[in-house]
């Protein structure tokens, strides 16, 4: 079992908005816009929902924890938030803001100097109930690389039938991980 490491971590972090910029950026409608069926998400919005997430979630859950403690129960995350924040940008506008937002954040973090000993205070999740900092910051990580699983099995769907008998070789198409909201 691989213990937290904040650096390491950050380094995932720190990649994300790169590597969706490389991967949507000026592409087609097909590409960003379609998802896999009802109730499920477009690359356009996962996207929005990292937005949200760094607008709203991770870092103010770092704060909570490190002003608060267990006292006080981190604010709710609105997981759909972006269906309405998002309708009238372009991808590039939102590749643009999450760029941005999540330097913005990276920085905030870094500049907490944060210390082994304040990666085991602990916090309230709504739902979760009592976490550790450390689980915090490693589920940001693990979030991204979630997301960007998402992102190529929503894409690669678009081509389901496409690809013919080969289906049966691509896993991604096979895949019934994180499917949506």
């Amino acid at each position: 079992m691989t213990e937290f490491s904040l650096a390491e971590a950050i380094e995932v972090l720190t990649r994300t908005p790169a590597t969706l910029n490389a991967l949507l950026r000026g592409l087609p409608d097909i590409w960003v816009r379609c998802n896999e069926g009802e109730d499920t998400w477009s690359a356009f919005d996962i996207v929005g929902h990292l937005i949200s997430g760094e607008r709203t979630d991770w870092m103010q859950r770092v704060r909570t924890i490190l002003e608060n403690g267990e006292a006080r129960p981190f604010d709710p995350f609105d997981r759909f938030a972006q269906l309405k924040a998002t309708q009238d940008k372009s991808m590039e506008q939102l590749l643009d803001d999450f760029d941005r937002l999540r330097r913005e954040n990276l920085a905030a973090l870094q500049a907490l100097n944060l210390q082994p000993q304040d990666l085991k205070r602990r916090g309230k999740h709504p739902a979760l109930g009592v976490v550790m900092l450390s689980e915090l910051l490693a589920t940001w990580a693990v979030h991204d690389l979630t997301h960007v699983h998402q992102l190529s099995r929503v894409m690669a769907h678009q081509y389901r039938d496409a690809v013919g008998p080969w289906s049966a070789y691509l896993g991604v198409l096979q895949c019934t991980g994180h499917s949506a909201p």
